[in-house]
């Protein structure tokens, strides 16, 4: 079995401004520089046979190349923060992408649960909720880089990543990339 999703990887120059982003974080375990990425599509864990018969289904999507940019900081979980987050700006050519993704990946028996995409890139994970001091200085840290934003950074690929657990998160290696344009 693998454990694998389908992922945009970002640009360097993202990838470190986001780094830098996260200096500071007043709680929380950062995303290393290395593995920030856009989710398409989480797909647990899989045989490979069907991982194969995925790849198939991903190289024969046609999509344009994307445009993303940053727009704000957000926190999923509220009052008991699971994760912190930039978020992508919501666009149309993203979603469709997305939507072909899941496809494929139902095409190969993949379930794919339906719910709303929030197209984001994670910066921190919290195993357990912060004591009440650490919450208010992580608001405040949240508070002080809400308004970061970029400008539009292009992306010319999507890939599927095999996901590796260990000790200090999880580490990514690209099994096959896909074009995009």
């Amino acid at each position: 079995m693998i454990r694998a999703f389908v992922g945009i990887a970002l640009p360097d120059a993202v990838a470190a401004r986001l780094e830098r982003v996260q200096a500071g974080l007043p709680a929380g375990r950062p995303v290393g520089a290395g593995t920030l990425h856009v989710t398409l599509a989480f797909l647990g864990e899989q045989p490979g046979p069907v991982l194969e018969d995925l790849h198939h289904g991903l190289a024969a999507i046609r999509a344009p190349a994307l445009a993303l940019e940053i727009d704000g900081l957000g926190i999923f979980g509220g009052a008991r923060p699971r994760v912190l987050y930039a978020a992508i700006r919501p666009n149309g050519a993203l979603s469709r992408l997305r939507e072909r993704v899941l496809t494929a990946a139902r095409m190969t028996g993949i379930e794919m649960p339906r719910e709303r995409y929030v197209p984001h890139v994670t910066l921190a994970r919290f195993s357990r909720p912060p004591g009440p001091e650490a919450q208010a200085a992580l608001e405040g840290f949240v508070g002080s880089r809400a308004a970061l934003v970029s400008p539009p950074f292009e992306i010319a690929e999507f890939v599927l990543f095999r996901s590796h657990l260990t000790a200090n998160g999880a580490a990514y290696e690209a099994l096959a990339e896909y074009p995009l344009g």
